[in-house]
């Protein structure tokens, strides 16, 4: 592979996971706004938003590849759009999730519970293979542990932390680790537009039966057009797109360390338009936890060479 091709691969990355790093603020400026109701914006009308103009949005690209393509693109199967809808489960749970840890906590608290899939993620490994992680993901989970401590700021204990954002934050880590381990192995034979098509899909399902349950107040149907747009395009269509064609272009190794780019993004975004105050033990605690994502991958690209 040329170095142009992987440095084309690390730009898309690092340009999605940007994308996502951004998305929390927006939607806790969201949260902050009132619709035609006169009411703040709920979770529901905040995810509901985002997943129908997402799906519209990566359906016109579908559509739009099928006809540049015309018969060359490969259909899903019945059994591959089942697959895909139950792993967009988790995808919807993690929106939500995430949404409402959020609405708690600062987004820069926020982001480094949902970093918790560094450790998750190698525990859901160990299960799975049936086998004990190598040292270097244990050494990179002991470091993840340590920087959550300094950027959540636990030792001072100068910010008091909601315990409802703590445990919706911590759920979301869990529902995306679940999110990107079964992203990279269903139906990866087909076009990752129709993969994001059909998991957005699976994921509505689970956005829009929590929005039946919690919505008590009118819908505020304005916010399609004055953040639903932007939450669409920055969590739901720009990311996974970019991604998914960055990905086999750097490898799974360099591409999550490029993709770990969403943390410092999320924090500096919060920081910038949120005014949210983030101390120098929190910042350490972040570039702790970048590390442990260097670290950890750098390990796995050995052994692809080897």
């Amino acid at each position: 592979m040329s170095n142009n091709t992987v440095l084309k691969g690390v730009f898309l990355v690092g340009l999605g996971a940007t994308s996502y790093g951004m998305l929390a603020t927006f939607v806790k400026l969201a949260y902050g706004d009132t619709g035609i109701t006169g009411n703040p914006y709920t979770t529901a009308e905040v995810t509901s938003s985002q997943f129908i103009l997402g799906i519209i949005g990566i359906l016109l690209i579908n559509l739009f590849q099928k006809n540049k393509n015309k018969n060359n693109v490969k259909k899903a199967s019945s059994r591959n759009i089942f697959q895909l809808m139950l792993a967009g489960t988790s995808l919807g749970m993690t929106s939500v999730f995430y949404y409402l840890a959020v609405r708690y906590i600062p987004v820069s608290i926020g982001i480094v519970l949902l970093m918790q899939t560094v450790w998750m993620g190698v525990i859901l490994e160990m299960i799975l293979e049936k086998k004990l992680p190598s040292k270097q993901k244990v050494i990179s989970v002991i470091i993840v542990l340590i920087g959550t401590v300094l950027a959540t700021n636990l030792l001072k204990n100068e910010i008091q932390l909601d315990w409802h954002g703590i445990m919706w934050g911590m759920f979301a880590a869990g529902s995306f680790t679940t999110t990107m381990f079964t992203a990279n192995r269903v139906a990866t034979e087909i076009s990752s537009a129709q993969r994001s098509l059909y998991m957005l899909l699976g994921g509505a399902v689970i956005v829009f039966g929590f929005s039946i349950a919690t919505q008590t107040t009118p819908f505020n149907y304005d916010i399609f057009y004055k953040w639903g747009i932007i939450m669409a395009l920055f969590g739901t269509i720009i990311p996974p797109m970019l991604m998914n064609a960055g990905f086999p272009l750097t490898g799974i190794g360099l591409g999550s360390i490029v993709s770990a780019l969403e943390l410092p993004i999320s924090v500096m975004m919060a920081f910038v338009l949120l005014g949210e105050e983030v101390i120098a033990t929190q910042w350490m605690g972040i570039l702790l936890i970048i590390i442990a994502i260097v670290i950890m991958n750098l390990n796995f690209k050995r052994k692809q060479i080897v």
